[in-house]
């Protein structure tokens, strides 16, 4: 995988965790792991979240 197409906030794995240990895909990459050179910027995806805030899939 080529590091300059990684996905920088994932750091390539394509899952992030909140502080308490919960796991969800990458907002950044859309959980892919990487990030299209040739894409400019992506439009922001709207995310549902619980009381808590976390983040609903």
């Amino acid at each position: 995988m080529d590091r300059e197409l990684t996905c920088k906030a994932c750091e390539g794995t394509g899952m992030l965790s909140d502080d308490e240990g919960w796991q969800y895909n990458c907002s950044v990459c859309r959980g892919a792991g990487v990030i299209a050179a040739e894409g400019g910027p992506q439009s922001a995806k709207l995310m549902s979240v619980d009381e808590n805030n976390r983040l609903l899939d």
